[in-house]
């Protein structure tokens, strides 16, 4: 499909993809701050920083899972993420020119979100140690960031393609990314910041100007990602299995696997093509 022919046709998801992440990365600014300012209140009264992150852990597991099951999540197939997006293409599951405008609406919009939590936050946003909640090395180095980030970010997209392709665990897959999300800040960000999202560091680098060592996070996730791709593939031999959604509701469109409801007497059925996605 070209270019002319997919933006009237699919502009939508386009748009959906860089409202999610950018409500991602609002929410992202938003608790950094609360949690991680000296000048927010809530730093005083939770004197932990374990218990600290591990609150930033849980709101993010808690904003993924909710975009993901939200109505337009649903529509768009909530990638949030390029390397995500990179990776269903890898499996032919999504179109090369819908790729294309899934990751400049991710960019975008992230770097919207980022923009908007600096100008109502002001310096308690943008300063250290919160510096725009940007994700860099921790103290043992780049080395262990680039392992750590390939790493999670193969573990998150191999449980994704397993309960996604999965009848009885399909419904569960929005909920297994969460928790990923929240286990992944609580347990590795030490290590590596924990993105596994190119357009999600971007965000947050791009304003802030923080340039060091984006390289680890732009590729450590889609490698990360690619070889989980690679891995599913080996094991599972069923490229045409699954769909790029990681929700694929009955009364969606998708525009990845060509799938559209059915309206019978006022009530939505599902088509032959969809029950046939992970069978």
């Amino acid at each position: 499909m070209s270019v002319k022919a997919a933006w009237p046709r699919h502009w939508p998801e386009y748009l959906i993809e860089g409202w999610a992440l950018g409500c991602f990365m609002i929410s992202a600014g938003v608790f950094a701050t609360a949690l991680g300012s000296p000048r927010s209140p809530l730093y005083a009264i939770i004197p932990s920083a374990l218990a600290r992150t591990a609150l930033i852990g849980l709101a993010m597991g808690i904003t993924a899972i909710a975009l993901i099951h939200s109505p337009w999540g649903k529509r768009s197939g909530a990638h949030m993420n390029p390397a995500v997006t990179l990776t269903f293409l890898r499996l032919g599951k999504v179109a090369p020119v819908d790729a294309v405008f899934f990751i400049v609406a991710q960019t975008v919009g992230g770097t919207l979100g980022v923009i908007l939590v600096a100008a109502l936050l002001g310096s308690s946003f943008t300063d250290p140690p919160v510096s725009y909640a940007a994700t860099v090395p921790g103290p043992l180095g780049v080395p262990v960031a680039f392992g750590a980030e390939t790493a999670i970010s193969f573990g998150l997209m191999s449980v994704v393609l397993l309960c996604s392709s999965t009848p009885r665990l399909a419904r569960f897959t929005g909920l297994a990314a969460g928790c990923l999300v929240a286990l992944y800040i609580i347990v590795e960000s030490p290590l590596s910041g924990m993105s596994m999202n190119p357009a999600r560091t971007f965000a947050s680098a791009a304003p802030g100007m923080t340039w060091q060592h984006f390289w680890i996070y732009l590729l450590a996730p889609i490698l990360g990602m690619l070889l989980a791709a690679q891995v599913h593939l080996a094991i599972r031999g069923a490229r045409g299995r699954g769909c790029a959604k990681l929700l694929h509701p009955e009364d969606v469109r998708c525009i990845h696997c060509g799938y559209k409801p059915t309206v019978i007497r006022g009530t939505v059925a599902a088509s032959p093509d969809l029950r046939s996605i992970h069978t």
